[in-house]
C-alpha cells in the first residue's frame, strides 16, 4: 500500500503537487489555513484532471482520486511524508514544522517546496532535523519534470533517497542539490536575465532583438524578456535579489536597475498587462525583423576561418583560399568577418588594421535561423551590407547590434557555463544533475556544462576574460575550475 501524502498549502504549487501524488495512486490529505481553500483545491484538481481526460491526455477517473481536505495538523498523523507549500517565509515554515513534529510518526519525512530557503535553516531547533529536506517543484507542477531534492546540514541520506524515489515514481526527474542560495536552477540561471538587462541598459540591442537572437540562434524556447514578462517581474526580480543578497552582493547576481523600475511602476508583465512588452486587447508584441535584404557578395576569401565554416557552407557563396591563416573571412573591399570571442569589433579592427564585423555564436550553426553581428566603429556601409548579405544567403535573419563585448548568445552562454562550473566546484550538485536541472527546470536547449564542452573550456574562458577586460567588472571573472579546465583541456561535464 502506498504511503499517505500530506500537502500543506493548497495554492497553485500545493494543488499541483497534490494532483501529481493523487494520480500516482496515493491517498492525499490537503490542509490550508484559509477556510475552504483545501476544498476548493480538491474541486479544482478534479476539474483539471477531468479536462485532461476529455482531451485524451490522461486515463483516470477524477472522482476516484483519493483527495481529502482536512482541518488542522492533527489530521496528518498517518502521513508518510508532509510537503509544505505555504508562504515563502522562514518563520512561518519553522512554526509549521514545530506543529507537525509532535503529530507525525518519527519516520515521516518533512519536505518544503521552498525555492530559496535552506533546509538547514528550516530545521534549526527541530527535534528530528535529519528528516527535513527541500523538495523544490517547478510550476506548473503536473507538467514540469524537474524536482530539486535539497539536503540540509543534518538531513540523512536515507531521507533524501526516499524522497528521490518517491518523486521518480511520480514521473519526475530528481536532482540532488546542496543547500546553496537558489539551489541549482535559480543560482545558475541568473545570467540569462542579467545579460539581457545589461544589453538593454547599454542600448546595445532592443528587447525584441535579444529575444529573437537567443531563440533563433541560441535555441532557447523563450527569450529572456518575454520569459520575465511571463514569470512576473516582481517574482523574477525578488529571486534575483534574494540570491544576490545571499551571496553578499556578488556582482554576478546583481539585480538590474531597469527591472527594479518596472516593478516600482507596477509593470509586472502579462499579469498586469504591461511589462517589457504590452499585452491585452489591441496590443501586439514588437517584432525583430532583422536587417533588410542585401545581395550576397560574389565571393569571399577564407583565411582558415574554421569557426565560420558551417555558415559559409550554408551560404553557398564562392570561397577563395586565403594565405594569412588568422581565422577570418575577408569580404570584398577588405573588411573581415570574425567569430565572436568576447573582444569588440573595434578592438579587433585596430589589431587587424581593417574593418571588422563580429559574428555571434549559436547553439548549432547548421540549424540556427537567426544571428547577431556587430560592426567596428567606422566600418563602411558596403562592408556591413556584404556581411549581412552573406549571412542572409545562409538562411539567417541577421540582427545588427551595437559593438558590445560578447554580443548576445556568446556572452550569455559563457556566463551560464561559468556559474555552472562554479556550482560544480563548490559541490552544489554533480555535473549530470546540473545539466539535467537546467534543461528540465529552466528549459535550456543544452546543459551549460555540455555547452561549455561543445565550445571548449578555453573558448569560454577567453570570452569571460575579454568581457572582464572590457568592463573592468568582477561580474565576469572566470571560475578557478574553468581556468584549470582551459589550461588542462579537460572536459567540464
Amino acid at each position: 500500500m502506498k504511503e499517505t501524502v500530506a500537502v500543506v498549502g493548497t495554492g497553485t504549487m500545493g494543488a499541483g503537487i497534490a494532483q501529481v501524488a493523487a494520480l500516482a495512486g496515493h491517498r492525499v490529505l490537503l490542509l490550508d489555513a484559509a477556510p475552504g481553500a483545501a476544498d476548493r483545491a480538491v474541486a479544482g484538481i478534479r476539474e483539471q484532471v477531468g479536462r485532461l481526460v476529455a482531451r485524451g491526455r490522461l486515463d483516470a477517473d477524477p472522482d476516484a482520486l483519493a483527495l481529502t481536505p482536512v482541518d488542522g495538523v492533527g489530521a496528518l498523523a498517518d502521513a508518510g511524508i508532509v510537503i509544505e507549500a505555504i508562504v515563502e517565509d522562514l518563520a512561518a515554515k519553522r512554526r509549521l514544522i514545530a506543529e507537525l513534529e509532535p503529530v507525525v510518526a518519527p519516520d515521516c519525512l518533512l519536505a518544503s517546496n521552498t525555492s530559496s530557503l535552506s533546509p538547514t535553516a528550516l530545521a534549526a531547533g527541530a527535534e528530528r532535523p535529519e528528516r527535513i529536506l527541500g523538495l523544490h517543484f517547478f510550476n506548473p507542477v503536473p507538467r514540469m519534470r524537474l524536482v530539486e531534492v535539497v539536503a540540509g546540514a543534518d538531513t540523512r541520506a536515507e531521507a533524501l533517497d526516499r524522497a528521490a524515489d518517491l518523486v521518480t515514481a511520480w514521473g519526475k526527474t530528481p536532482v540532488r542539490s546542496a543547500p546553496t542560495p537558489g539551489f541549482i536552477v535559480n543560482r545558475i540561471a541568473r545570467p540569462y536575465y542579467a545579460e539581457a538587462w545589461r544589453l538593454y541598459e547599454e542600448r546595445a540591442a532592443a528587447p525584441e532583438v535579444v529575444d529573437a537572437v537567443l531563440t533563433g540562434a541560441g535555441g532557447f524556447p523563450m527569450g529572456p524578456f518575454a520569459l520575465m514578462d511571463l514569470i512576473g517581474h516582481d517574482v523574477n526580480e525578488a529571486v534575483t535579489r534574494s540570491v544576490w543578497t545571499a551571496f553578499a552582493h556578488d556582482r554576478r547576481y546583481e539585480p538590474a536597475q531597469a527591472q527594479r523600475a518596472l516593478v516600482e511602476a507596477g509593470r509586472l508583465g502579462r499579469k498586469s498587462g504591461r511589462g517589457v512588452y504590452r499585452y491585452g486587447p489591441g496590443a501586439s508584441l514588437p517584432q525583430a525583423c532583422g536587417a533588410p535584404p542585401e545581395p550576397a557578395p560574389l565571393e569571399v576569401t577564407d583565411h582558415d576561418a574554421v569557426a565560420l565554416s558551417t555558415l559559409l557552407s550554408r551560404a553557398a557563396v564562392p570561397v577563395l583560399g586565403g594565405e594569412r591563416g588568422d581565422g577570418t573571412v575577408e569580404l570584398p573591399g577588405g573588411a573581415l568577418l570574425v567569430r565572436g570571442t568576447g573582444v569588440t569589433a573595434t578592438a579587433l579592427a585596430a589589431e587587424h588594421g581593417a574593418p571588422v564585423i563580429v559574428v555571434d555564436r549559436t547553439l548549432d550553426d547548421a540549424t540556427a535561423t537567426a544571428i547577431a553581428i556587430a560592426p567596428s566603429d567606422r566600418c563602411p556601409a558596403d562592408a556591413l551590407a556584404a556581411a549581412v548579405g552573406l549571412l542572409q544567403a545562409a538562411g539567417l535573419a541577421v540582427h545588427v547590434i551595437d559593438d558590445t563585448p560578447g554580443l548576445i548568445v556568446t556572452r550569455t552562454v559563457a556566463m551560464l557555463v561559468n556559474l555552472a562550473v562554479d556550482a560544480l566546484q563548490h559541490g552544489v550538485a554533480t555535473a549530470a544533475d546540473i545539466d539535467a536541472a537546467m534543461r528540465l527546470g529552466a528549459g535550456h536547449p543544452l546543459g551549460p556544462l555540455a555547452w561549455g564542452d561543445r565550445w571548449g573550456a578555453g573558448t569560454v574562458h577567453s570570452v569571460l576574460t575579454a568581457l572582464q577586460d572590457a568592463y573592468g567588472d568582477p561580474r565576469y571573472r572566470p571560475s578557478p575550475l574553468l581556468r584549470r579546465r582551459a589550461l588542462s583541456r579537460r572536459a567540464l561535464a
